[in-house]
């Protein structure tokens, strides 16, 4: 189901695929952050990256939640917004000879597949308010919560802790 097809009908059906889509972003990113936390080489990096994956995971966990409470299995649909992002990562960091550099761009990849969280998760809280859904805004804003303070550490990494500093150099 694309997003402009017929088989989004209602708001409700748009806030259905928009929750499938972050569902399947989700998941993709569990399955790619591994790689990303193998090639960095930076403590910091590794260690702010190995805590967001523990995080991503109770996102994905909550998202369930999100999908029983409207009465849904949880289910993905395929978001090409994201497999282009992570396909992204995957081919910087497997061009990127210099160590340094290699970190710097891991940064800006992640901080790209955060800039996309953001983006979808404060759509879908503003389309579950206007939709009445408050059960699941709290859920959804711990998510948006989560991945605003992840983009936040990424920039501390990448600033203050040197990361772009000795990629420069």
């Amino acid at each position: 189901m694309g997003l402009f097809t017929k088989d989004i009908q209602s708001m409700d059906d748009l806030l259905l695929h928009g929750l499938k889509d972050i569902y399947y972003a989700e998941n993709q990113i569990v399955k790619s952050l591994p790689t990303l936390i193998e090639k960095s080489t930076n403590r910091d990096l590794s260690k702010g990256l190995k805590e967001h994956l523990a995080e991503t995971e109770k996102q994905v966990e909550r998202l369930a939640q999100v999908f029983k409470k409207l009465g849904q299995e949880p289910e993905g649909v395929r978001c090409p917004a994201i497999d282009g992002l992570i396909s992204e990562a995957d081919d910087i960091a497997g061009e990127v000879a210099d160590k340094d550099v290699l970190d710097a761009a891991i940064v800006g990849a992640a901080q790209s597949v955060e800039h996309y969280e953001m983006a979808r998760y404060g759509t879908l809280i503003a389309w579950a308010e206007q939709l009445g859904y408050d059960d699941i805004l709290r859920l959804l804003t711990t998510n948006l919560n989560e991945e605003k303070a992840a983009d936040k550490k990424l920039s501390t990494i990448a600033l203050r802790k040197g990361v772009n500093r000795r990629a420069a150099s």
